[in-house]
Protein backbone atom coordinates (compact mmCIF):
# COMPACT_ATOMS: atom_id res chain seq x y z
CA UNK A 1 0.00 0.00 0.00
CA UNK A 2 2.99 2.28 -0.14
CA UNK A 3 2.17 5.43 -2.02
CA UNK A 4 -1.58 5.12 -1.52
CA UNK A 5 -3.10 8.48 -0.67
CA UNK A 6 -5.17 8.95 2.47
CA UNK A 7 -7.52 11.74 3.51
CA UNK A 8 -8.36 12.83 7.06
CA UNK A 9 -11.81 14.23 7.78
CA UNK A 10 -13.87 15.17 10.80
CA UNK A 11 -17.02 13.14 11.43
CA UNK A 12 -20.19 15.10 12.17
CA UNK A 13 -22.85 13.78 14.54
CA UNK A 14 -25.28 13.14 11.68
CA UNK A 15 -22.63 11.00 9.93
CA UNK A 16 -21.83 8.89 12.98
CA UNK A 17 -24.82 6.56 12.74
CA UNK A 18 -23.94 5.63 9.16
CA UNK A 19 -20.25 5.22 9.98
CA UNK A 20 -20.85 3.19 13.16
CA UNK A 21 -20.68 -0.23 11.46
CA UNK A 22 -17.34 0.51 9.82
CA UNK A 23 -15.93 2.14 12.97
CA UNK A 24 -17.11 -0.88 14.96
CA UNK A 25 -15.13 -3.17 12.68
CA UNK A 26 -11.98 -1.16 13.34
CA UNK A 27 -12.66 -1.16 17.08
CA UNK A 28 -13.26 -4.92 17.21
CA UNK A 29 -10.14 -5.61 15.14
CA UNK A 30 -8.06 -3.33 17.38
CA UNK A 31 -9.30 -4.93 20.60
CA UNK A 32 -8.90 -8.47 19.27
CA UNK A 33 -5.40 -7.51 18.10
CA UNK A 34 -4.45 -6.62 21.68
CA UNK A 35 -5.01 -2.86 21.59
CA UNK A 36 -5.55 -1.50 25.09
CA UNK A 37 -8.22 1.11 24.39
CA UNK A 38 -10.73 0.51 27.15
CA UNK A 39 -12.44 -2.69 26.04
CA UNK A 40 -12.08 -6.36 26.94
CA UNK A 41 -12.09 -9.23 24.47
CA UNK A 42 -14.10 -10.72 23.10
CA UNK A 43 -15.79 -7.53 21.96
CA UNK A 44 -18.93 -8.21 19.98
CA UNK A 45 -19.71 -6.23 16.87
CA UNK A 46 -23.17 -5.21 18.13
CA UNK A 47 -21.64 -3.87 21.35
CA UNK A 48 -19.06 -1.91 19.35
CA UNK A 49 -21.70 -0.45 17.01
CA UNK A 50 -23.81 0.60 20.01
CA UNK A 51 -20.76 2.23 21.63
CA UNK A 52 -20.04 4.34 18.54
CA UNK A 53 -23.68 5.35 18.11
CA UNK A 54 -23.90 6.38 21.76
CA UNK A 55 -21.23 9.02 21.07
CA UNK A 56 -23.53 11.02 18.77
CA UNK A 57 -24.89 13.40 21.47
CA UNK A 58 -21.33 14.22 22.61
CA UNK A 59 -20.26 14.82 19.00
CA UNK A 60 -23.35 16.99 18.37
CA UNK A 61 -22.55 19.08 21.46
CA UNK A 62 -18.89 19.34 20.31
CA UNK A 63 -17.68 17.90 23.61
CA UNK A 64 -16.21 15.12 21.50
CA UNK A 65 -14.54 15.63 18.13
CA UNK A 66 -13.90 12.61 15.96
CA UNK A 67 -11.76 12.19 12.86
CA UNK A 68 -11.24 9.34 10.45
CA UNK A 69 -8.58 8.70 7.86
CA UNK A 70 -9.63 6.92 4.69
CA UNK A 71 -7.85 5.52 1.68
CA UNK A 72 -8.67 7.84 -1.20
CA UNK A 73 -8.64 5.05 -3.76
CA UNK A 74 -11.61 3.18 -2.30
CA UNK A 75 -12.80 5.20 0.71
CA UNK A 76 -12.18 2.42 3.19
CA UNK A 77 -11.60 3.32 6.82
CA UNK A 78 -7.92 3.22 7.81
CA UNK A 79 -7.99 4.87 11.24
CA UNK A 80 -9.61 7.19 13.74
CA UNK A 81 -8.88 9.50 16.69
CA UNK A 82 -10.95 11.46 19.23
CA UNK A 83 -10.59 14.69 21.15
CA UNK A 84 -12.62 14.90 24.34
CA UNK A 85 -13.04 18.49 25.47
CA UNK A 86 -13.02 19.08 29.22
CA UNK A 87 -16.42 20.04 30.60
CA UNK A 88 -15.73 21.72 33.98
CA UNK A 89 -15.54 25.51 33.85
CA UNK A 90 -12.00 25.46 35.22
CA UNK A 91 -10.83 23.00 32.58
CA UNK A 92 -12.26 24.32 29.33
CA UNK A 93 -8.74 25.11 28.14
CA UNK A 94 -7.81 21.44 27.92
CA UNK A 95 -8.76 18.25 26.14
CA UNK A 96 -7.97 14.56 26.13
CA UNK A 97 -6.78 12.53 23.16
CA UNK A 98 -8.56 9.17 23.01
CA UNK A 99 -9.09 6.07 20.90
CA UNK A 100 -6.31 6.47 18.34
CA UNK A 101 -6.61 3.43 16.10
CA UNK A 102 -5.03 2.51 12.76
CA UNK A 103 -6.10 -0.60 10.90
CA UNK A 104 -3.30 -3.19 10.85
CA UNK A 105 -3.27 -3.21 7.03
CA UNK A 106 -2.55 0.54 7.01
CA UNK A 107 0.15 0.72 9.65
CA UNK A 108 3.52 2.04 8.54
CA UNK A 109 1.91 4.84 6.51
CA UNK A 110 2.34 7.45 9.30
CA UNK A 111 -1.42 7.70 9.65
CA UNK A 112 -1.38 7.86 13.45
CA UNK A 113 0.94 10.85 13.26
CA UNK A 114 -1.29 12.53 10.67
CA UNK A 115 -4.39 11.99 12.79
CA UNK A 116 -2.61 13.33 15.86
CA UNK A 117 -1.38 16.43 13.98
CA UNK A 118 -4.88 17.21 12.67
CA UNK A 119 -6.31 16.84 16.18
CA UNK A 120 -3.64 19.10 17.68
CA UNK A 121 -4.21 21.76 15.01
CA UNK A 122 -7.98 21.78 15.53
CA UNK A 123 -7.57 21.82 19.32
CA UNK A 124 -5.40 24.92 19.04
CA UNK A 125 -7.97 26.57 16.73
CA UNK A 126 -10.60 25.92 19.41
CA UNK A 127 -8.47 27.70 21.98
CA UNK A 128 -7.40 24.59 23.84
CA UNK A 129 -3.98 25.13 25.36
CA UNK A 130 -3.34 21.75 26.93
CA UNK A 131 -3.86 18.17 25.78
CA UNK A 132 -3.45 15.03 27.86
CA UNK A 133 -3.54 11.33 27.09
CA UNK A 134 -2.61 7.97 28.50
CA UNK A 135 -1.25 4.93 26.73
CA UNK A 136 0.06 1.51 27.62
CA UNK A 137 3.67 1.76 28.76
CA UNK A 138 6.05 0.21 26.24
CA UNK A 139 3.54 0.26 23.39
CA UNK A 140 4.23 1.59 19.90
CA UNK A 141 1.82 4.43 20.72
CA UNK A 142 4.11 5.54 23.54
CA UNK A 143 6.95 5.96 21.03
CA UNK A 144 4.64 7.84 18.65
CA UNK A 145 3.72 10.42 21.30
CA UNK A 146 7.35 10.91 22.31
CA UNK A 147 8.33 11.47 18.67
CA UNK A 148 5.46 13.96 18.27
CA UNK A 149 6.81 16.16 21.06
CA UNK A 150 4.57 15.08 23.90
CA UNK A 151 5.94 15.30 27.46
CA UNK A 152 5.93 12.20 29.61
CA UNK A 153 4.48 12.83 33.07
CA UNK A 154 5.14 9.34 34.42
CA UNK A 155 3.76 5.84 34.65
CA UNK A 156 1.04 4.41 36.84
CA UNK A 157 1.44 0.70 37.62
CA UNK A 158 -1.48 -1.60 36.79
CA UNK A 159 -3.57 1.36 35.59
CA UNK A 160 -5.52 -0.52 32.94
CA UNK A 161 -5.92 -4.02 31.64
CA UNK A 162 -5.31 -5.18 28.12
CA UNK A 163 -8.15 -6.87 26.22
CA UNK A 164 -7.27 -10.18 27.90
CA UNK A 165 -7.72 -8.61 31.35
CA UNK A 166 -4.01 -8.48 32.26
CA UNK A 167 -3.05 -5.29 34.12
CA UNK A 168 -0.29 -3.12 32.62
CA UNK A 169 1.30 0.18 33.53
CA UNK A 170 0.09 3.28 31.72
CA UNK A 171 2.16 6.29 30.75
CA UNK A 172 0.57 9.74 31.06
CA UNK A 173 1.57 12.45 28.54
CA UNK A 174 0.72 16.11 28.01
CA UNK A 175 1.32 18.65 25.30
CA UNK A 176 1.03 22.41 25.60
CA UNK A 177 -0.37 24.06 22.48
CA UNK A 178 0.47 27.52 21.21
CA UNK A 179 0.29 30.54 23.46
Amino acid sequence: MAGEAYAVGQVAAEELDGAAEELAGLLVDTVHGGGSIGFLAPLGRAEAVAWWRALAPEVAAERLLLWTVRAQADGRLAGTIQLRRAVPANGRHRGEVAKLMVHPADRGQRLAGRLLAVLEERAAELGLRLLVLDTETGSPAERLYEAAGWTRVGSVPDYATDPAGVAHPTTIFFKALGG
